[in-house]
């Protein structure tokens, strides 16, 4: 009987389901990959710049991936490099972007890893990872897309909007009474809060600086951002004179890679620390994390490989009880900051707006998510006369 019961429910199984998900999935057919030089206007300066580790930046290198599919589907991701590095992403996406040929789109943590190993000799951080990134946003991109949806919903989202501070009117190379009328426009642009850059060679400028800024701003949500250009025992120091600004936090105090002397900040500062922006992997954040070295995490999902290895450093910190303030590129990091459990920031940096046909909403102190499918954004004319170079892989659906 037992034999004869698995038969038939071997047959009908054969009548209900003919075809496997193998059988049925999409499969991409075309990649294309574009490496364009966003030229800024006026070249910036932080803190590095001032102790002679970098030259002031003048363009962003951005690495562009656009997928598409024999069922017709399409999405678009990108990675960037500030200074050095972009024709390297270009050159790594190049070498390994036909190993996306063929396979179901809607494996994204398959075709992830898949990337890694194509990849492996070069290892699974810094430049590898980031030529991974424009695949695997794009991939998400698609995903949403075909359940036609914002990608933030697509995750799960937490808020419609989500807090938005700016940076980019309070660099070190700004004059002090510049500083002070871009803190004035940006508020007026509806933006949520303020971050200033520190670390000037003389301490007494960057408080100078501070005191100016908080008195322009009342109680209004002010950071500030040291580049990890201090050592230890300045940044305690500068932690401690800074304290009665009423600081939202104090931003890479110390070098990216030293947990144990931002783990001795966070727990000796009432002002909470936050770093992790220059920080590549999944593990480095890791280690971040549980080594209790700051109380905001800032990934940023071009450097750590894209949004699959984001989504698991978002789980970690969460898990943890870390609030999460993500580093530049907006059009991606909002969707990941809306689906955060914890309330979080988002970084305002209009450098990338020519990019896209499309612009966030900003208002109310908040950046809001469109009702576009994906991320919502597609790329400009601008973008296409900026590229230099682009492969093409496959043939054209």
């Amino acid at each position: 009987m037992s034999v004869s019961g698995n038969s038939d429910a071997v047959s009908y199984a054969k009548v209900i389901d003919g075809k496997t998900a193998a059988d049925t999935g999409d499969r991409i057919e075309y990649v294309k990959v574009s490496l364009a030089f966003l030229p800024l206007s006026t070249p910036v300066s932080d803190a590095k710049v001032l102790t002679g580790r970098q030259k002031p930046l003048t363009e962003v290198a951005i690495v562009f991936a656009e997928i598409r599919t024999r069922d017709g589907y399409d999405g678009i991701g990108f990675s960037y490099s500030k200074r050095a590095g972009g024709y390297g992403i270009f050159a790594h996406a190049k070498e390994i972007a036909d190993n996306l040929l063929g396979e179901d789109p809607n494996d994204i943590d398959k075709i992830y890893t898949k990337l890694l190993w194509a990849g492996a000799s070069v290892g699974r951080s810094g430049m590898a990872v980031q030529a991974i990134s424009p695949f695997d946003v794009a991939l998400w991109d698609m995903k949403a897309k075909r359940a036609k949806l914002p990608l933030a919903k697509l995750f799960g989202a937490h808020r419609d909007s989500v807090r938005c501070y700016n940076t980019s009117g309070g660099f070190l190379h700004t004059p002090l009474d510049q500083v002070l009328k871009n803190v004035a426009i940006s508020r007026e642009s509806g933006i949520g809060g303020i971050k200033l850059k520190v670390g000037h060679p003389d301490n007494a400028e960057d408080l100078k600086r501070l005191t100016a800024v908080r008195k322009e701003l009342g109680d209004f949500p002010l950071m500030v951002d040291a580049n990890q250009q201090w050592d230890r025992d300045t940044a305690i120091r500068m932690g401690r004179k800074m304290e009665q600004f009423d600081l939202v936090w104090i931003e890479e105090p110390l070098d990216a890679y030293d947990v144990e002397g931002h783990a001795a900040l966070t727990a000796a500062l009432d002002t909470p620390i936050a770093t992790g922006e220059m920080l590549t992997s999944y593990r480095e954040h890791e280690q971040l994390i549980l080594g209790n070295a700051s109380d905001f995490v800032q990934p940023d999902a071009p450097r750590v490989g894209g949004i699959t290895p984001f989504l698991r450093i978002m789980e970690l910190a969460h898990r943890h009880g870390r609030k999460l303030a993500p580093h530049f590129a907006m059009e991606i990091h909002l969707h990941l900051a809306a689906a955060y459990p914890i309330e979080p920031w988002l970084e305002h940096f209009e450098w990338l707006n020519p990019l896209f046909n499309e612009q966030l909403e900003l208002r109310d102190g908040r950046m809001w998510v469109s009702d576009r499918y994906g991320l919502g954004v597609t790329m400009s004319e601008q973008a296409v006369k900026w590229t230099v170079q682009t492969a093409e892989f496959g043939k054209q659906p």
